[in-house]
């Protein structure tokens, strides 16, 4: 039988639960630089650089210089996407329930209409004609 306590089993856990965390943490720092537009092109090369070359030093100065920028920038992409999705639902629901037929017509004359876009006696054939 192999002998490994149970303390060991609680640090190899605790070890690799960390290095789990530390390189999701680097794949987040790599998303930002790389999404994030006020960073030139010789700016993300030099980051990249510093991050392959220095991985933990590197992300530690990442957090330290751009931290608040980050989560900025990831509130900024979240609220675009909820704005996003809300104009889409809008504009899917609207579609779809846009009345038809003699009514909507009616409804658009009466707009042009109050919008000086056509006359009064415009207005008046054009609602004979959609009534016959």
């Amino acid at each position: 039988m192999h002998d490994y306590p149970l303390l060991n089993i609680f640090l190899t856990t605790m070890w690799f639960f960390l290095w789990v965390l530390w390189i999701m943490l680097l794949f987040r720092v790599f998303a930002d630089l790389f999404r994030d537009d006020t960073v030139s092109g010789w700016g993300k090369a030099g980051w990249s650089v510093f991050l392959i070359l220095l991985p933990f030093l590197g992300v530690f100065v990442y957090l330290i210089a751009r931290g608040k920028g980050m989560g900025m920038r990831e509130m900024a992409q979240a609220q675009q996407a909820e704005q996003d999705f809300r104009s889409y639902v809008k504009e899917a629901a609207g579609s779809e329930a846009a009345p038809t037929g003699a009514a909507a017509e009616l409804a658009r004359l009466a707009e042009l209409r109050r919008n000086g876009d056509i006359s009064e006696e415009e207005f008046q054939r054009a609602k004979a004609l959609v009534l016959e």
